[in-house]
């Protein structure tokens, strides 16, 4: 038998023309010119038979195919079976497109099938035909659908109506079900249907144990099967007598809830399960247009468009979760009788799926979330860039390809970083600037703008620290002042000087160099922890006003790190700290995924000590102030430190990071 595909390079018709190369005849694919490499790169999955497949170019847009005389002539009247699978499949895409290859690319197919003389015309519908129809839809009925609103299932409805309107050859029609991956390898070609909530249950498993219950949806019954399945059904239906003008519905006869299809891929997935489904039908009572009204206020569409968007899911994808419409499938479960051919249960082959998905289709595995995929050729200021933290982010920068601004105060170890990162093959520019001189910075990011036009990556960077305690402190206002000049004076007049120009590009990133300080409200460090907060709540107010100008902000709650600036205290030579790289490798990952913030889980706890039991935080946090002295610097007294103790030590080694 010689058969003759549209979207025989599709999903589905790759798979079939498999299964019909099986049978041993010919198979005339239609391809458009521009996909001939497309088809050829399949013929070494369809193996030893591959050279019984013939590309006949065309297309589907064009009236009859497309099809060439050449071509029209060499076919017409040799071509037992035409197999139209060609369509748009995207709930997302818009209605033209669908509308065009949808109805009008089946009445071209049905012209070329009628011109060529075919034995049977096997239209490859969907149970989309049935549209939104409430209780169950039969293989007999047609007219009866409803609900035909959404593009893609009216779509699907009126190209079934030309095939039954406007057919003049035998014709057999099939209604899959939502078709998913490969039963046996998980093998899919694109994230559709149950897809598009793996990244959600990828997420809640990296946030949670697996035996941590969760709180889940209910919905619907979503008719899935494998592709495997509708493939074999296909090709035995294709060639069983007797069965022209039928319709059949392949389908899963008893198919599952939405929240027990999510439970079925969690545990797939290694994720928390379910234990408790909201239905979300259980809302019926309120009245649509409180609904619609609530939907419609700005803040919930934002909120809703940022989660669906971070989850890439649709927004048409919710109006299916209570999906009405169960299939009755009593002619196709008759003729298929004796075959062999039945849906395996989706909790069989759940498991393969999910593999292939995690491997293969995983949005994030096709996204740079190198460094260099962030900043290369982009302008990244760095200040306080030539020691410590400052100087290995300068690095890392330079080593990714950033167009790297530097700035500090000593213009001799300028020169030396700045001939250094050269040296590694970075292009660097270098600016002296004391960052607590609010003229200073002024002229700093004039000359950054003037030469580089604007600035794509901020980290604030620059800081002084001070460790002394308040009672060492009453004549020592001076302290404060300064510290707050550059930590946070310094810091918001750089954001101010670069932020007009990042808002009129709608892009830019702000990285804050904070402290774990600010989390535990470290004692002795009072003047640094407080222009930190400062800091902190100045970002917090700015992201409140810019998130929807694509300016963002990320504070790091650095934890204690081994660089100049605690060099003078001679305790910390002896508890855990981070090197500069393991800080700068922080500010990497700010970069990269631009976060809220980053902070250590000690931090994190710390902040949800104070907030729950703010008595616990301050009870713990003054047995370290007791344990740790003052130095002799802060306490004006002269002579060698006191010896570190193991107690000291044991207790540091356990707040790991905390500064004391």
């Amino acid at each position: 038998m010689n058969y003759f595909l549209t979207g025989g390079t599709g999903f589905i018709g790759r798979f079939l023309v498999e299964k019909l190369l099986a049978r041993g005849g010919k198979v005339h694919v239609l391809v458009r010119e521009e996909s001939l490499d497309k088809f050829e790169s399949l013929r070494k999955r369809w193996g030893e038979g591959a050279d019984r497949v013939n590309a006949v170019v065309g297309d589907l847009n064009r009236p009859g195919l497309g099809l060439d005389a050449r071509a029209r002539k060499a076919l017409t009247g040799k071509v037992d079976h035409f197999f139209h699978l060609a369509a748009v499949y995207d709930m997302a895409s818009d209605a033209d497109a669908q509308q065009q290859a949808n109805v009008e690319g089946t009445r071209h197919a049905l012209e070329a099938a009628e011109a060529l003389k075919v034995g049977c015309f096997h239209h490859v519908s969907s149970i989309a035909a049935a549209g939104l129809f409430k209780g169950t839809f039969r293989e007999d009925m047609f007219d009866d659908a409803t609900n035909l609103d959404h593009p893609y299932l009216k779509s699907k409805h009126d190209s079934e109506a030309v095939v039954r309107n406007e057919c003049q050859v035998p014709f057999r029609i099939y209604r899959p079900g939502m078709v998913i991956g490969h039963s046996c390898t998980g093998e899919m070609d694109k994230v559709d249907g149950p897809y598009y909530f793996f990244k959600l249950i990828q997420k809640v498993r990296h946030a949670l144990p697996q035996w941590v219950p969760t709180i889940g949806v209910e919905g619907g019954r979503l008719n899935i099967v494998p592709v495997d399945y509708v493939v074999d059904a296909l090709d035995f239906l294709a060639h069983k007598e007797g069965e022209d003008g039928q319709c059949f519905h392949l389908v899963d006869p008893d198919p599952y809830k939405v929240g027990e299809i999510l439970n079925i891929f969690c545990e797939a997935g290694h994720a928390p399960r379910m234990a408790m489904r909201v239905d979300s039908r259980m809302f019926g009572f309120v009245p649509p247009f409180i609904r619609q009204s609530l939907k419609g206020l700005p803040p919930v569409k934002r909120l809703t468009s940022a989660v669906l968007d971070d989850l890439g899911i649709p927004d048409s994808v919710l109006s299916f979760i209570n999906y009405p419409t169960r299939f009755d499938n009593r002619e196709a479960e008759r003729a298929l009788k004796g075959s062999g051919i039945e849906v395996p249960r989706l909790t069989d082959y759940a498991p393969v799926i999910w593999d292939y998905w995690e491997r293969h289709l995983d949005p994030d595995l096709f996204r740079d979330r190198s460094l260099r995929g962030a900043v290369e050729g982009k302008v990244c200021v760095v200040t306080g860039a030539t020691s410590g933290i400052g100087l290995s982010t300068a690095e890392k920068l330079a080593d990714a390809g950033a167009i790297l601004v530097i700035g500090a105060r000593k213009p001799e170890r300028l020169k030396e970083v700045t001939e250094a990162l050269r040296e590694r093959g970075a292009e660097v520019h270098a600016y002296q600037c004391d960052f607590a001189d609010m003229e200073a910075c002024d002229r700093f990011v004039t000359d950054v703008l003037t030469n580089h036009g604007g600035v794509d990556v901020l980290v604030n960077n620059a800081g002084r620290s001070i460790r002394r305690s308040l009672s060492h402190s009453f004549d020592r206002f001076h302290d404060f002042e300064r510290t707050m000049q550059l930590n946070y004076f310094g810091a918001v007049r750089l954001i101010m000087g670069f932020a007009p120009e990042m808002l009129k590009r709608k892009r830019g990133h702000v990285v804050n160099i904070s402290s774990i300080g600010v989390l535990t409200n470290a004692p002795r460090f009072s003047a640094y922890v407080a222009s930190k907060s400062a800091l902190d709540a100045f970002s917090r107010c700015a992201a409140a006003e810019w998130s929807d100008r694509n300016v963002t902000f990320t504070t790091i709650n650095m934890p204690l790190v081994k660089t100049p600036m605690i060099a003078p205290t001679k305790i910390y030579d002896s508890v855990p700290t981070l090197t500069p790289d393991e800080a700068a490798d922080m500010v990497a990952e700010a970069i990269i995924h631009r976060p809220k913030r980053i902070a250590t889980r000690l931090g994190v706890f710390a902040q949800v000590t104070h907030a729950v039991a703010p008595k616990l935080g301050e009870i713990v946090m003054n047995t370290g102030y007791r344990m740790f002295p003052d130095s002799p610097s802060a306490t004006g007294r002269k002579g060698e430190q006191a010896k570190v103790t193991s107690e000291q030590v044991a207790f540091a080694a356990l707040m790991r990071g905390i500064h004391w």
